[in-house]
């Protein structure tokens, strides 16, 4: 058991952990959740440091693992609260939440994502293209394909 932490790994974990803390917290729905999952990935990430070739990959698949769990589809996220872009980030599925969250604030490719999500492409984009709708009905955001102007209901 080594009595030191590498200095890489350690500077890597303080430049990345406010990032994916941030995007863990928006998959989760739930801060503390959030954060457990992060310490875990780190520490297995800590175990493999110097075997992985790309840190973020490795971080990021396992943090979204858990986070499209059979458990994870089964938790509320966001209870108890009342900021609307909370709400409608709760109104979505996991899987739904995670491809936004990786595509909009990660700024990742539909490729990226499927590869991190273990999906394809196209069902990247399908959900995407699900997500971003029924998150915008959650705000009361008309739709920009709706050309009759009408109001959602």
């Amino acid at each position: 058991m080594r009595d030191t932490v590498d200095p890489e790994f350690a500077a890597y974990v303080d430049a990345r952990q406010g990032r994916w803390l941030r995007a863990a917290y928006l998959v989760y729905g739930e801060l503390e959740r959030a954060e457990e999952q992060l310490l875990h990935a780190f520490t297995r990430l800590s175990l493999r440091w110097g075997k992985v070739d790309d840190p973020d990959a490795f971080v990021l698949g396992y943090l979204y693992d858990a986070a499209m769990s059979r458990f994870s589809r089964s938790v509320k996220a966001f209870e108890d609260e009342e900021d609307p872009v909370k709400v409608a980030l709760g109104a979505l599925t996991p899987q739904q939440r995670a491809v936004l969250v990786l595509l909009h604030l990660e700024e990742l490719t539909e490729f990226e994502v499927a590869e991190a999500l273990k999906m394809s492409s196209s069902a990247v984009h399908a959900t995407g293209m699900t997500a971003i709708s029924r998150f915008r009905l959650e705000l009361g955001t008309p739709d920009w394909r709706d050309v009759t102007g009408r109001e959602p209901r």
